[in-house]
């Protein structure tokens, strides 16, 4: 029965049907085919429980909060924030390159959309290319890795799905994700750098700055760590729940706005078209995953992958190498909310009874879905900043994020042999 429900699948998704509806077809032929009773009933229960979910409510709100930063242009304010702060380490070889990933982190801190911060910073740093003579792939690189960003370092509409999936603490999750997201967004600057140093014709002209002028930029430093306060440390202070947090970063995204003078009756409608637009998609992709997974649960298909995994009679490190090679694959044919939708409920079983930590575990398939976002041919930050560029060959962006997914792909090997990294905050705060 595994075979048939992954070549119906497969055979669905070829046919360019969507995800939300190749799942939910999925669903309906499996219970009409392989279940004994008729399991239509049930699937209208099991589809209202999984949308009159509170936590499912954050979702919309930390679309509409990315979407208001985007739309109301704080996300430029950001971006040169960080390009000031780096003229305080202008000696850094690649300059304006380490502000691409740093601003990418810093935004990605304020609005959890990988996609957003890829748009916005690329809209505002591609005129560095030519202004500063950088080589375009690895300038192009480093805003296509440092996007994906977004769905690792708080907060993160990934991790609030895979812990309604897994029933798993999401502030446990945020607190998780900290110190991968920073030392990742470390290594990603650490490599350019080196590359620098290596060919200092990828580093294009030096950053010129004066004391006067680094003096000058600490104020704008208020407006990503006011989001980020709101956002997040309402969490841990006890004040909110994730998802009354995600409704306060959409007043502080307002109140950020209206101070800045950028907000108006239409950027507020564009804001929330987009936020429904979104909202819609994932939403739609959710119910019909959860109806999957309620019929392949109820037919045992679970129980029988997990057992087959098993029955291979790996080691649990080779094991975890063998779904991490499965994910990487994956993440060349599917967008990321598909992948964790599809996989997660029956995969994370597996991993709990080979004995890791559902939390750590999040934070590898996050670290997996980023790679995602930049491997071709569907990675979709890839052709977000081909898009942003408007010229050129797509290859400049592809050739440019291969060693970024190199580089995810060691941070994953280091979670393994320390999966501190990602657990200390968590039980240390908890």
């Amino acid at each position: 029965m595994i075979a048939i429900s992954l070549s119906m699948l497969l055979g669905i998704l070829a046919l360019s049907v969507s995800v939300a509806a190749a799942l939910g077809l999925l669903a309906l032929l499996l219970a009409s085919v392989f279940s004994p009773i008729n399991l239509y009933p049930m699937l209208g229960e099991v589809a209202w429980q999984a949308m009159s979910s509170e936590t499912l409510v954050a979702i919309p709100f930390f679309i509409m909060l990315g979407e208001i930063l985007l739309r109301a242009g704080i996300a430029e304010r950001m971006y040169r924030m960080y390009n000031a702060l780096v003229e305080w380490i202008s000696w850094l070889p690649g300059g304006t390159m380490h502000a691409n990933i740093g601003s990418s982190a810093l935004f990605a801190a304020s609005s959890g959309s990988s996609v957003a911060t890829a748009a916005t910073i690329g809209t505002v740093a591609m005129p560095e290319i030519k202004r500063r003579g950088y080589a375009p792939p690895l300038f192009l690189g480093t805003i296509a890795a440092g996007g994906t960003l977004g769905i690792l370092i708080p907060p993160s509409v990934i991790l609030v799905i895979y812990g309604i999936l897994t029933e798993t603490s999401i502030p446990r999750l945020y607190l998780a994700g900290f110190i991968p997201g920073i030392l990742l967004a470390l290594m990603f600057m650490a490599f350019v750098m080196i590359v620098c140093i290596a060919k200092p014709k990828l580093g294009g002209t030096p950053v010129k700055t004066s004391w006067s002028r680094r003096i000058e930029v600490l104020p704008d430093l208020l407006p990503p760590l006011f989001i980020f306060a709101v956002v997040v440390l309402t969490i841990y202070a006890g004040i909110a729940t994730p998802t009354e947090a995600a409704a306060f970063g959409v007043v502080a995204a307002l109140f950020l706005a209206a101070v800045l003078r950028r907000l108006s009756w239409p950027i507020l409608r564009e804001a929330i078209q987009g936020t429904m637009r979104t909202t819609a998609m994932v939403v739609a992709i959710v119910l019909s995953a959860f109806v999957l997974n309620f019929v392949i649960g109820f037919l045992g298909i679970s129980q029988d992958i997990a057992n087959a995994v098993i029955s291979l009679d790996l080691s649990p490190t080779q094991l975890m190498l063998a779904i991490v090679v499965f994910y990487l694959i994956l993440g060349c044919f599917l967008e990321g909310f598909s992948i964790i939708l599809i996989t997660v409920p029956v995969v994370v079983p597996v991993v709990v009874q080979l004995g890791y930590d559902p939390i750590w575990f999040g934070i590898v398939v996050t670290l997996l879905l980023e790679a995602a976002l930049i491997t071709p041919p569907i990675g979709v930050n890839l052709y977000v900043v081909q898009g942003v560029r408007g010229t050129g060959s797509i290859m400049d962006v592809i050739v440019g994020s291969a060693p970024f997914v190199i580089l995810m792909f060691l941070m994953i090997l280091a979670l393994m042999a320390f999966p501190q990294l990602a657990l200390w905050l968590p039980s240390v705060v908890f």
